[in-house]
């Protein structure tokens, strides 16, 4: 992690408790200086800051994925700061072009309004609504008009724009580059010109837009944000960030059964990765957990704990209880305890071809019919999803009443 390296000698209890917080899980957080010297005014003067988050209601619903970003507002949130979540129903007119090889098209206004109906919604799963301050940009971006976007653009230069890393990359390649698209990141930024913000959350993709904020900012007269960039999140197979398209994600509206399996279903080692993302355990219990574990606590007791955490803060307690108490008692199923071994290669693995090649199904198309059929587990939890990849773990895979095999997939 790149942090930078902060000059102030000495720090107070609650600024050093307040930076340590700002770092857990980060990528990067600059300048780290200027952010210390933001807390040691807001310390002195009683006055929250102001931090941003910017999400385009690209679809109707969150994964957790997204979350990660949600987790670090929130706890910048309890440390008493002002959180803005920011609806760009303005920017989506645009459409984002970070980490694309070509152009993104445009959203309706139809789409985007009803995206946006319910991000705020799911977003309070994580936020305090009583201190979230939810503000959309098309406030101050439609009455710009052309001659304000004309005198916009004319704050930042081709040549900057273009050592953005994906639109450096389509030149070179010979892919086509919209005009619009060097306005997407000058809007975002000239958001933290109408919002005065402090510091701006966004994923590692979003570090150019963020610095465009800080260098707007400046160029209006005001003092420049921080920006403070999390990793993405890899999704259930450990590998692809968690992506609805490469199905897997688990979303933050799932049944709470589901997402208590989906949680269990990932890899031992991406399990330590979602405590520091995702849990609101501190560092010394995560830490004191995986020690248990290293010392011969079976793994999958951290992951239930960790399965519960998720599913009780999306649905409730009691649902995380049900959840798992469900989970249990088809783990009391009868797994008999002489089933046969097997390792397998290839993980991710698609369901239907590793009971093929488990020999549990004849072919892909009978592991199909089977899981259509609601005879397929593992551990215990009916598969009903035949796009499921389990990433690399130990498994307990059931077809049917009698067949088992205890599989380790890499």
């Amino acid at each position: 992690m790149n942090a930078g390296s902060v000059t102030s000698p000495v720090l107070s209890d609650s600024v050093g408790r307040a930076l340590e917080i700002s770092l857990r899980g980060t990528d990067e957080l600059l300048p780290q200086d200027e952010w210390v010297r933001k807390l040691q005014r807001a310390e002195a003067t009683g006055q929250p800051l102001r931090i941003k988050l910017g999400l385009d209601p690209t679809a109707p619903d969150i994964h957790i994925g997204h979350t990660v970003v949600l987790n670090k507002l929130r706890q910048l949130q309890d440390l008493g700061h002002t959180v803005i979540f920011l609806i760009g129903d303005f920017t989506t007119t645009i459409g984002d072009p970070s980490g694309r090889n070509s152009t993104r098209p445009p959203l309706t206004r139809e789409q985007i309004e009803a995206n946006a109906q319910t991000y705020y919604r799911q977003a309070s799963l994580v936020l305090d609504p009583s201190k979230t301050e939810v503000r959309y940009n098309s406030e101050w971006s439609d009455p710009l008009g052309a001659r304000g976007m004309i005198q916009l653009a004319a704050k930042y230069t081709v040549a900057r724009m273009m050592e953005r890393d994906d639109f450096s990359k389509r030149f070179k390649a010979g892919q086509s580059i919209s005009v619009h698209e060097f306005l997407y990141p000058l809007m975002q930024g000239y958001d933290s010109v109408a919002l005065k913000s402090d510091l701006e959350l966004g994923g590692t993709d979003q570090k150019f837009n963020l610095l465009v904020g800080r260098h707007l900012q400046q160029e209006y007269g005001q003092e420049p944000q921080c920006i403070l960039t999390m990793p993405l999140l890899e999704g259930l197979d450990g590998v692809e960030k968690m992506s609805k398209s490469k199905n897997n994600y688990i979303g933050i509206s799932e049944a709470p059964n589901t997402m208590f399996a989906k949680v269990l279903s990932i890899s031992d080692v991406l399990m330590w990765r979602w405590y520091t993302l995702l849990s609101f355990k501190s560092l010394e219990e995560i830490a004191a957990l995986k020690a248990e574990v290293e010392g011969g606590r079976n793994p999958k007791d951290a992951k239930v704990a960790l399965a519960k955490e998720i599913t009780a803060r999306f649905h409730s307690a009691a649902a995380a209880e049900t959840a798992e108490q469900d989970f249990v008692n088809r783990s009391k199923g009868g797994v008999p305890d002489d089933i046969p071994q097997l390792t397998l290669d290839g993980a991710p693995l698609g369901i239907a071809q590793l009971l093929k090649q488990a020999g549990l199904a004849p072919s892909t198309s009978e592991g199909n019919r089977l899981i259509e059929g609601g005879g397929v587990r593992v551990d215990s939890v009916v598969v009903s999803d035949k796009a499921l990849k389990l990433p690399a773990g130990s498994y307990v895979v059931q077809v049917g009443k009698r067949k088992f095999v205890r599989l380790t997939l890499r």
